[in-house]
């Protein structure tokens, strides 16, 4: 019988980076806490005709504001910041797509897709904690 080799462990960021991808976390997440998902679930005016010009109605905004919310709480989360990080790139790269062709507003595009990669990179870095979660919820 042979043995199965053990999973090689992830690769940790070092300590400066470390301190750079909290730093960015904790002020992103603020970010989609604060200015983002707050507004939407509160309905702050503009938020509520930005929503209504996609067509999609209040469900949405509030579908939207919960998947923000979540995503700047999991940012602070490091059991969940690797998640949260992919979710929320995902997240910005529909917003980019909502953007220029729902609301025939290309030029407001860059923003979420700039957002976008520095998500995927957090995610990236954070992988171990994908991988943890993976394998807590596997048991």
């Amino acid at each position: 019988m042979t043995a199965v080799p053990a999973a090689a462990p992830t690769a940790r960021p070092g300590k400066t980076l470390n301190r750079v991808l909290w730093t960015l976390q904790i002020l992103l997440g603020l970010f989609f806490i604060i200015a983002s998902a707050l507004p939407k679930l509160f309905g702050q005016e503009d938020a509520v005709q930005s929503f209504n010009d996609i067509g999609w109605g209040d469900w949405f905004r509030y579908l939207t504001g919960v998947v923000e919310l979540s995503g700047g709480i999991g940012l602070l989360v490091p059991r969940l910041s690797g998640l949260a990080a992919a979710g929320l790139s995902i997240t910005m790269v529909l917003a980019a797509a909502t953007q220029a062709f729902l609301l025939d507003a290309p030029a407001l595009a860059p923003f979420p897709l700039v957002l976008a990669v520095v998500f995927a990179w957090i995610a990236y870095e954070r992988r171990d904690s994908i991988v943890a979660v993976r394998e807590m919820l596997s048991r």
